[in-house]
């Protein structure tokens, strides 16, 4: 073996070894949690199902949604999501939204997208339906409460209005500001 093919050797395999180095060091740095934002150690469901229950540790209520993952901040971000009581609690309200964020400080629920609360024996105990963008919920207290505009149908009347608080236990709702609505004997 001559010198030049030794020394040609040594440099080729220095070559390998030193880009194999280098590849290591940067996919190891790559899976980091918050790298770039991209990959946190979290986790996630997939057809979500979290119970909640009350004082006495009974089932108070269900939350369906077909995806939850915990987010860099703790916070859990379910996706189609549907809420419901249960019988036992004696309150007939489901709410259906896009999206549901569960801060972990927190005890309330913050709905967005096509927020749609409804019960068939609602206000003034007939069939009544919520409509609304945005909607912060606290299921343990029973309270439904916005700032966004409200569409409100019970039975065969509709109102509209900006603000609300409902408690949906109590079958009571107060709408905070430009009130208007269409009544039908």
């Amino acid at each position: 073996m001559s010198p030049r093919y030794t020394i040609t050797l040594i440099l080729l395999i220095a070559a390998v070894l030193g880009s194999w180095y280098l590849t290591r060091s940067n996919i190891a740095s790559d899976a980091e949690p918050g790298y770039n934002g991209s990959e946190h150690r979290g986790y996630y469901l997939k057809s979500a199902r979290i119970l909640g229950t009350g004082p006495d540790g009974g089932l108070l209520y269900e939350i369906d949604a077909a995806r939850a993952e915990q987010q860099v901040d703790n916070r859990i971000q379910f996706e189609d999501v549907r809420i419901q009581y249960s019988p036992q609690s004696d309150v007939p309200w489901t709410i259906d939204a896009d999206v549901a964020t569960l801060y972990p400080d927190q005890q309330r629920l913050l709905l967005q997208g096509h927020v749609r609360a409804i019960s068939e024996r609602g206000f003034s105990d007939d069939e009544t339906e919520i409509r609304t963008q945005y909607l912060e919920f606290d299921p343990e207290n029973y309270i439904a409460e916005t700032e966004e505009r409200v569409q409100i149908r019970i039975g065969t009347r509709s109102i509209t209005g900006t603000g609300m608080r409902a408690s949906l236990n109590e079958n009571k709702m107060e709408i905070k500001s430009n009130v208007s609505g269409r009544f039908i004997p």
